[in-house]
């Protein structure tokens, strides 16, 4: 055996380890930084989850300084009996009049058709598939598919039922505002009112079920 070709054994041997050390050292990078990753989406998520609850809120508020009520008729009842919109046909409605659809828009509540909320129309073709925008059902939905939570003070009291318990840290039982709104977030559970926030009679959130949701009075 030459030197030489026992010289280019060794050269390839070691090109060989070198590769293998490489992938190695890349696989564990991969590794750190997939959770990282998912950490950063899950922030953006919540941004833009905040951002559209702020648009709603906003829109509604803008609604009731123009025409002097809410965008849905008014009740005599107690707060518990506010307006509630969710995974129904009640919130498409809402979204359909606060938009100022041409032709759709409810001219009876909105009858200059401002358009006062603008959000992004979501590309899914079906309910369950929707998420960030409106769906073809009208339903605003969530980064994480879940149709957004809204209450309104529509027997104009000034006071809005909490639908968070109060050791979830959202505040006292009852809020002092004209309209909420609030995503379920990543698990869609958290809110006391009903079953996965849907209205309905109060019950108590299990633990920790309330700790991803983005809510808009806070």
């Amino acid at each position: 055996m030459s030197p030489t070709r026992s010289l280019g054994r060794r050269i390839v041997a070691f090109t060989l380890i070198e590769l293998l050390i490489v992938i190695t050292i890349i696989a564990v990078l991969i590794g750190i930084s997939f959770p990282a990753y998912q950490g950063i989406q899950e922030r953006a998520k919540k941004v833009q989850a905040q951002n559209d609850l702020t648009q709603m809120v906003t829109g509604i508020n803008a609604f009731y300084t123009e025409y002097g009520q809410y965008p849905c008729s008014a009740q005599p009842g107690d707060d518990s009996r506010d307006f509630f919109g969710g995974d129904d046909t009640t919130q498409a409605k809402l979204f359909t009049d606060l938009r100022g659809i041409q032709g759709l828009t409810d001219t009876a509540l909105n009858p200059r058709v401002i358009a006062y909320v603008q959000p992004p129309v979501s590309k899914a073709l079906t309910h369950a598939d929707a998420k960030s925008g409106i769906c073809r059902d009208g339903h605003w939905h969530d980064p994480w598919g879940s149709p957004y939570r809204i209450k309104m003070d529509n027997n104009y009291n000034n006071q809005i039922e909490n639908p968070y318990n109060n050791d979830t840290g959202a505040g006292f039982s009852v809020l002092n505002a004209g309209a909420i709104a609030w995503s379920l977030g990543k698990d869609q559970d958290g809110a006391k009112t009903g079953t996965k926030g849907n209205g309905g009679p109060k019950k108590s959130s299990p633990p920790g079920k309330a700790d991803d949701d983005v809510i808009s009075w806070q």
